[in-house]
């Protein structure tokens, strides 16, 4: 079922404040208080909640979502130039 532009934009909206959100957390947790200034390892999560799965297929068919090799339901955002 094709999704309406906002649609998609609102979900991948969320996909990446929720990767933002996790990165973050990842990286403050490295190093502790006195972080080495590492970057976090994860490229890709689980969608958020609230969407439906055919969303993220609509989303990696258009080229804005690349699934992650090996996991059933994990994704990673494709960099836009």
């Amino acid at each position: 079922m094709p999704y309406s532009k906002e649609e998609r934009k609102k979900a991948l909206k969320a996909l990446k404040k929720k990767l933002k959100l996790l990165r973050l957390d990842d990286e403050s947790s490295i190093g502790g208080a006195f972080s080495s200034g590492k970057q976090s390892g994860i490229a890709g999560i689980r969608p958020p909640d609230g969407f439906p799965a055919d969303i993220w297929t609509e989303l990696c068919e258009l080229g804005r979502l690349k699934r992650v090799p090996g996991t059933k339901d994990q994704y990673m955002i494709v960099p836009q130039s």
